[in-house]
């Protein structure tokens, strides 16, 4: 079979040892080094998990704020009426509305990346579930984004707030920054968004919970990350 990556990428592999676990200041140091994208890349941490996603109890789903951002300048916009909608604005939502935010979003807008909304939208949020759904962008308690405190979700949303969930066989990938943060602040944040997992370890698990932990940048080759030096 003919290799499908380019030059820069098999350069930057040759780089890894695909048999070592990297110390997390190790990887960061590996992943900042062997980035080859032309532009800010993201780099992203993924999990593989000793989860049943077939039982509802073993499903991992929340949202933590990162200390030191994300990088990234996210649009939010807040499904919201009357003075929560005013509360929206003032915190800086980019677009706060009802049934025109809701008429807008049918006609095929979709140009955000935070969707929150008071829970009593979500009766009609729901028409447009299948718009959202697809896009990981519907509201949802489990990640704070159905909430009367719309101050706190926006200003979250803003400083730095990622979700996280597990798919199908256990895996959960989460941006956390940027290849041009200091090596610090990515430590800082992935060791955030690790505890978070940990921490969140269903009852049911027996054994092993975290089996495999990998950073990458959006492009680059991923590099392996020791568990415990997390």
């Amino acid at each position: 079979m003919a290799n499908k990556h380019g030059k820069k990428y098999v350069a930057a592999l040759e780089k890894v040892d695909q048999t070592k676990d990297y110390t997390l200041d190790e990887a960061v140091a590996l992943v900042k080094e062997i980035d080859f994208a032309g532009f800010d890349a993201t780099v992203e941490i993924a999990f593989n998990l000793n989860v049943d996603t077939r039982q509802a109890d073993q499903q991992l789903r929340g949202a933590v704020v990162l200390p030191n951002g994300t990088g990234k300048d996210q649009t939010v916009v807040v499904f919201a009426q009357g003075d929560k909608a005013k509360e929206a604005e003032a915190a800086g939502a980019d677009v706060v509305g009802d049934a025109d935010l809701i008429k807008r979003i049918q006609d095929g807008w979709l140009d955000f990346d935070v969707a929150i909304a008071t829970p009593d939208m979500m009766a009609q949020v729901g028409r447009i579930g299948r718009a959202l759904g697809p896009k990981g962008l519907m509201p949802n308690p489990k990640t704070g984004t159905v909430t009367m405190d719309v101050t706190k979700a926006v200003k979250e949303s803003k400083a730095g707030k990622v979700t996280y969930r597990t798919d199908r066989d256990g895996n959960v990938s989460v941006p956390v920054g940027k290849v041009s943060f200091d090596a610090e602040n990515l430590v800082g944040n992935l060791k955030t968004i690790s505890d978070t997992v940990v921490r969140s370890r269903p009852a049911a698990v027996k054994g092993t919970y975290v089996k495999h932990v990998s950073i990458a940048s959006t492009f680059g080759p991923s590099v392996n990350v020791a568990v415990d030096s997390l």
